[in-house]
């Protein structure tokens, strides 16, 4: 038997026309931050939205909508790591919603990209060990990276 987990994804506002094709393909084939999830977890979206722009302003309000809808888990979109610069909220916001709501808030939806990965690393953006946490659910081999360019 299925154990059913209601998802919620908030994405960068930046990316705010995204249609959310890396992040669905990743949830339906447990990549990324979905990797934390079994065989025996059906993932069902019951909510996904926008941050609202910096600094966040729907973070305050949108993971109670989320909530009503079933939502057990909530995931802060890769687009919030992988952004130039990455999103200097997202510490606050996981801790924000966690506080305010009780629920779990994952950082991270589909691995991240080649592409990203590439000049981030030559950038040195994620060098310090806030930033090595931050994306490590979303840290995959470079195959995997590369079927998400």
């Amino acid at each position: 038997m299925k154990n059913k987990i209601k998802i919620g994804i908030i994405i960068c506002d930046r990316y705010r026309s995204c249609a959310g094709g890396k992040c669905l393909r990743a949830m339906q084939n447990k990549e990324g931050a979905f990797s934390i999830y079994t065989e025996n977890d059906e993932l069902e979206l019951v909510g996904y939205t926008s941050c609202g722009g910096c600094p966040g302003g729907n973070i305050e309000y949108t993971p109670e909508e989320m909530i009503k809808n079933g939502v057990q888990v909530i995931h802060l979109a890769t687009g919030f790591v992988v952004g130039y610069p990455p999103c200097p909220y997202t510490r606050q916001f996981e801790k924000f919603i966690e506080e305010k709501y009780g629920i779990p808030v994952e950082i991270g939806t589909h691995p991240i990209p080649q592409k990203y990965y590439k000049t981030h690393m030559a950038l040195e953006t994620w060098d310090s060990v806030e930033w090595k946490e931050l994306i490590q659910p979303t840290l995959t081999d470079e195959a995997t990276r590369l079927a998400y360019d």
